[in-house]
């Protein structure tokens, strides 16, 4: 119904930055919201931020906060999260995914997501 590609990962050095992109095609129009997750190798899938699909509130983990910025284009039907000072702590695979109904942060809440986008930051 909703299909999610995420793309723009990469290796980087810490201090630097990344621009990933989820690009969304499908039955769109129930979406409520966009969040991206991260999983790191051992962890347990983490909210990293979100927004309304219509453009708008926006929400962030405490941990990337004042670092990353997440944003719609919604000619493109994208959403983009661009990351600042990145740290080595930020490795990990990035999913985007959808939900309706109303705003969560709780990933087994989101509805498709994306098959993700590592991205590596070394020390």
């Amino acid at each position: 119904q909703v299909q999610l590609v995420e793309s723009g990962g990469g290796l980087v050095q810490a201090g630097g930055s990344l621009r990933l992109s989820c690009a969304a095609s499908g039955r769109t129009a129930s979406t409520y919201g966009v969040g991206w997750f991260r999983q790191a190798p051992g962890k347990e899938r983490e909210f990293v931020a979100a927004i309304r699909w219509s453009g708008g509130m926006t929400y962030y983990a405490d941990s990337v906060k004042g670092r990353f910025t997440i944003s719609r284009d919604n000619a493109k039907n994208t959403v983009l999260l661009q990351m600042n000072s990145l740290k080595p702590e930020d490795t990990a695979v990035y999913y985007c995914a959808t939900k309706r109904g109303h705003y969560s942060d709780y990933p087994w809440e989101y509805d498709y997501w994306g098959q993700g986008t590592q991205v590596t930051v070394s020390s």
